[in-house]
């Protein structure tokens, strides 16, 4: 079983015809944030299950198809390391696979289907400070794995390093991080709600309208209206407490 096993079975439930709309979709258009990327047109659902028919797959295999492939190559490799994570087996080697090779997990989808699985998940229990680096790196990418990580935190209603990375965020200039960060906040807020409210208080006046704007979607329409700043004033924690 090797990567070249993986391409093949890619290639053969590939939709040519799909290539253009995904290409306009992940923006690979010149100066965008997926320039130059190549796609095959395979959906979702069939990467999936072609993960699941190649988990076996060395790692090393793994490796070359995540650094060598197209976007759903890359996407599959992905999903084949979440696979084998969630068998407690290479753990350790899967995590340091996934952080020498972040160059290679270049757009939202790639991210979102990777990072608070395997990283987060790893360091549920460990030293999380390479979220710090990564919140401070050039790459747009290490970037939003540093926040999307943290999502595994969420889930065990620990918000604290959420609100650290989106501190460190927070003046971010990419909407891909806006939205990301914003997202986070709202899966704070679906757990602990005074938490996101705090952090929101902090930060209404010079936050980016599209972190906020998803940050606040389930909240009331006044209290949206008063966090983005349509009433009078700022506004404080205590305006938002539970009846």
């Amino acid at each position: 079983m090797i990567a070249a096993d993986v391409s093949k079975a890619l290639a053969a439930v590939a939709d040519p015809d799909s290539v253009a709309a995904k290409q306009r979709f992940f923006r690979t258009g010149p100066g965008e944030y997926g320039e130059g990327d190549r796609f095959l047109g395979v959906s979702v659902p069939d990467q999936r299950r072609v993960a699941r028919s190649y988990k076996a797959l060395p790692l090393n295999e793994v490796r070359t198809l995540l650094t060598t492939g197209a976007h759903e190559e890359r996407l599959t490799a992905l999903f084949i390391l979440v696979l084998k994570f969630a068998e407690a087996e290479l753990r350790e080697e899967i995590v340091d696979l996934y952080l020498t090779q972040t160059a290679f997990v270049n757009n939202w989808d790639l991210v979102d289907s990777s990072a608070y699985q395997l990283l987060g998940e790893w360091l549920v229990d460990r030293d999380r400070t390479v979220l710090d680096r990564l919140a401070g790196s050039e790459s747009l990418w290490e970037r939003r794995i540093a926040i999307i990580a943290t999502f595994a935190f969420i889930r065990r209603d620990d918000p604290e390093w959420t609100l650290r990375i989106a501190d460190k965020l927070v003046d971010d200039r990419h909407d891909l991080i806006h939205k990301a960060v914003g997202w986070m906040l709202r899966e704070v807020g679906n757990r602990d709600r005074d938490a996101e409210v705090r952090w929101l208080v902090r930060h209404q006046r010079t936050m980016p309208r599209t972190m906020l704007r998803y940050a606040i979607e389930k909240f009331a329409p006044a209290e949206r209206r008063a966090l983005a700043g349509e009433g009078p004033g700022g506004v404080s924690a205590g305006a938002f407490a539970e009846p």
